[in-house]
C-alpha cells in the first residue's frame, strides 16, 4: 500500500468512516445529537471530550472524521457554510499584510470575500490564470502566503495541475489550498497531490439533495488541523448536528451519485457539442478542452457540472434558461435535480466589471441524476 492509498475502499469509507454503530443501542446510524451542552463527572471532568456543542458535537465529530478519511487528510473540520470555511481558513493562515494568489476564474462569493472583507483587513491578493505555471510564478511575492485554486472552476471549468501548483506554493513558502467542491472526494484527492487543505461546500455534491448548506476543511498535517480546529470554535461557525447528520447522510451515496451526474454529463455534451446554437463547450472530458490531459490523471471521472456559450449573446443565453422546464433555474450545484443559471447574472454577478467576469453568454447546467433521455430532450427545447 503506498502512502497515499486510502486503507479501504472509498465507498466503504463514505458510509463507515466515523461512523460505527451506537454502543448503547446498535443504531447503524449516527444519531443526531441535539444538545447545546453535557453533564460533566466533576469540575473538569468531560465524558469523551464534550463540554459545549460550539466546541465539539458528536455528530459533527462523526462527519468530520469521515471528512479526514475521505480526503485522506489528517483532520476534518464542519461548518455552517463553504464561505465560513473559506473564512475560518484565511483568518487562520493569513495575517494583515500577508499576499495570496486567487484564480481569475474564482466562485463569485469567493472573490467578495478576498476583495470586499479581507482587503479590509490589511490581506492583498493577485489574481493568476491557474492554467498557466508562470504566470502564477509570476504573481508571488515575498508576503505570499497561500496559493487558492478551484478545480474544476467555477463557472468556466478549468483545470489546474495541483501537483505543478504544489511545488510552487511550497517553494515559496506557502501553503496549496484547494476547492475541491466541483469534483468531491470521490472523483480527485487533492491531499495526495500535494495540497495542504481541502475547502468544500458541502451544500453541494457532498451533501446531494439541495437540502442543507454547510462547508469544510480538510487539513494534510495535524499541527494545522489544530490550528484550524482552534479557530472553528473560536469564531463560532460550526456545523449543526443537523446540518452534520444531513450532510453525512448524503456522503453515504456520493459515489454512485456521482457515477450518475459524470454519465449524464457526458451526454449533455455530447448534444450540445453538436448543436448549431452552442458556439462553445465547456467539459474537461473533451479531448479539445485545454486541460483535458491534466484532468485525466488527476480525476476519475469529469464530474456532472458543463458551461456552454450560446450564440446571440446574453439575452440568448438567458433565454435558455428560461424556458428550461426539467432543468431548474435555480443557483447551486451538486443535486440529484438537473440546475440552469446564468452566471453573469446570477452566481457570478458579483464579479462584474472585475477581471474575473465571465462571459455574458455563458450558460451553467449542473446535471443531475434524472433520466438522461428525459434531460437532452428539455435541453433541445431549451436551446430551440
Amino acid at each position: 500500500m503506498t502512502e497515499h492509498q486510502l486503507p479501504q475502499g472509498f465507498e466503504t469509507l463514505a458510509i463507515h468512516a466515523g461512523q460505527e454503530a451506537d454502543p448503547q443501542t446498535g443504531a447503524v446510524v449516527t444519531p443526531i445529537y441535539q444538545v447545546s451542552t453535557y453533564k460533566q463527572d466533576g469540575v473538569g471532568g468531560l465524558r469523551g471530550g464534550y463540554e459545549y456543542s460550539r466546541s465539539a458535537n458528536p455528530t459533527r465529530t462523526a462527519l468530520e472524521e469521515c471528512l479526514a478519511a475521505l480526503e485522506g487528510g489528517s483532520r476534518g473540520l464542519a461548518f455552517a457554510s463553504g464561505l465560513a470555511a473559506e473564512d475560518t481558513l484565511l483568518r487562520t493562515v493569513l495575517k494583515p499584510g500577508d499576499h495570496i494568489v486567487i484564480p481569475n476564474d474564482a466562485y463569485g462569493g469567493t472573490f467578495r470575500l478576498f476583495a470586499k472583507v479581507l482587503t479590509r483587513w490589511g490581506v492583498e491578493f493577485s489574481v493568476a490564470n491557474m492554467q498557466d505555471l508562470a504566470d502564477v510564478r509570476a504573481q508571488l511575492r515575498p508576503a505570499t502566503r497561500a496559493v487558492w485554486v478551484e478545480t474544476p472552476s467555477n463557472p468556466l471549468l478549468g483545470i489546474a495541475d495541483l501537483t505543478g501548483l504544489a511545488e510552487i506554493a511550497h517553494g515559496a513558502g506557502a501553503i496549496l489550498v484547494v476547492d475541491n467542491t466541483f469534483a468531491s472526494p470521490y472523483l480527485q484527492q487533492p491531499i495526495a497531490l500535494g495540497a495542504d487543505v481541502v475547502v468544500h461546500s458541502t451544500t453541494k455534491y457532498m451533501g446531494g439533495h439541495s437540502d442543507v448548506v454547510g462547508g469544510a476543511l480538510v487539513a494534510a498535517e495535524a499541527g494545522l488541523g489544530e490550528e484550524l480546529a482552534y479557530h472553528q470554535n473560536a469564531m463560532g461557525a460550526v456545523s449543526g448536528p443537523f446540518d452534520a447528520w444531513l450532510v453525512m447522510r448524503g456522503i453515504k451515496t456520493l459515489g454512485v451519485r456521482m457515477d450518475r451526474h459524470s454519465s449524464n454529463a457526458e451526454k449533455i455534451v455530447e448534444l450540445l457539442s453538436g448543436h448549431a446554437k452552442v458556439t462553445q463547450v465547456l467539459y474537461p472530458g473533451l479531448p479539445e478542452h485545454p486541460g483535458h490531459d491534466i484532468a485525466a490523471k488527476q480525476m476519475k471521472a469529469f464530474g456532472g457540472m458543463v458551461s456552454f456559450r450560446v450564440a446571440g449573446g446574453e439575452q440568448a443565453a438567458v433565454e435558455v434558461c428560461n424556458r428550461a422546464r426539467l432543468f431548474t433555474l435555480g443557483e447551486s450545484l451538486g443535486g440529484v435535480e438537473s440546475l440552469i443559471e446564468h452566471p453573469g447574472r446570477m452566481t457570478h454577478a458579483s464579479v462584474a466589471g472585475s477581471a474575473l467576469e465571465v462571459p455574458a453568454d455563458l450558460v451553467r447546467v449542473s446535471v443531475g441524476i434524472e433520466s438522461v433521455d428525459d434531460l437532452l430532450a428539455d435541453l433541445q427545447q431549451a436551446l430551440g
